[in-house]
């Protein structure tokens, strides 16, 4: 991994989400977002001969950071489709997951997969560029009804309606297939000293939409379920309110519409039991050093006995 890459976030603090104090450890670990191999490395680290760690990622770039180790499989995919890859590898169960979500520093950087609004370029925003249409497709045939839920629902838009219709609008005079277009077209709405904040509200909204980032989240939380073995543990990161939700709620009931069950002795029936109250958050230090981490917040669970 090279630091351009993409730092990783909470190093320490994952792996003592993960149980993986000291090293030796053996058994079957999965990291879900591989990226610039960072948390992976680490994990392997902590490994003995014996452990093996399945390393996800989507995006075809983090190819290049695969670790030369007997021990580790790059699995090129989506961790939502997890359960498949490691049956055929004969990884299951598991002992750890580990799930950094979001997009990477080397994403936000690279000018042409269209992430970021500090640079102008195609209005792309897949995790895999092979996969689907890219922002600017999506936006050149979408109506206005969708558009409003998209920037709603995931981005949490002030009048999603009228910036729908504005965009619908000006989709007709021209395509808006740039991060630099469609900042041009957001700008009149942009409320006067918070324009950064609501231009990444919209960037947010499609990206998550374009890459059904919370579909993919629930898939993994789900699976999770029958692939860690019991006392298994469940680390999972996140950057924005709508993750750490849905997040917070599966380990503390094991759904998503925190509907928390209870036996006649009073006691929590789900597949998880929360390590931590509080989401897990980065030291003033590394915020300082890594802008990335201020908003991060890592929570991690335990896989107990009961089966849903």
């Amino acid at each position: 991994m090279t630091q351009a890459y993409h730092v990783p976030v909470m190093l320490e603090a994952s792996l003592e989400a993960l149980n993986l104090g000291g090293d030796g450890h053996d058994g079957h670990w999965m990291d879900a977002t591989f990226g610039g191999g960072g948390h992976s490395a680490a994990i392997l680290g902590r490994l003995g001969p014996g452990g093996r760690l399945f390393g996800f990622d989507q995006d075809p770039d983090a190819a290049a950071n695969a670790l030369t180790d007997e021990r580790f499989t790059l699995v090129p995919a989506n961790f939502r489709f997890a359960p498949q890859f490691l049956r055929a590898h004969g990884g299951l169960p598991l002992r750890g997951v580990l799930a950094d979500l979001g997009v990477s520093s080397h994403q936000f950087d690279t000018p042409e997969r269209g992430f970021s609004l500090r640079h102008d370029g195609p209005l792309d925003m897949r995790m895999n560029p092979g996969t689907g249409p890219s922002a600017a497709e999506w936006l050149a045939k979408v109506d206005v009804q969708e558009l409003t839920k998209v920037l709603a629902r995931y981005g949490e838009v002030q009048r999603p309606d009228r910036l729908a219709r504005a965009l619908l609008e000006a989709r007709e005079q021209g395509a808006i297939d740039t991060t630099g277009a469609l900042v041009r077209v957001l700008t009149p709405f942009a409320p006067r000293g918070k324009e950064n904040k609501f231009f990444a509200q919209v960037f947010q909204a499609l990206r998550i939409h374009i890459n059904d980032e919370l579909g993919a989240l629930e898939d993994l939380l789900t699976h999770a379920v029958n692939m860690l073995e019991p006392g298994g543990r469940l680390a999972v990161m996140s950057y924005h309110s709508l993750e750490d939700r849905l997040v917070k709620h599966f380990m503390r009931s094991g759904n998503f519409d925190d509907d928390v069950q209870r036996d006649l002795k009073g006691q929590i029936l789900a597949p998880f039991h929360p390590l931590v109250r509080k989401a897990i958050v980065a030291t003033d230090e590394e915020m300082s050093h890594n802008p990335r981490a201020r908003s991060a917040r890592l929570r991690v669970a335990e896989r107990t006995t009961y089966n849903p």
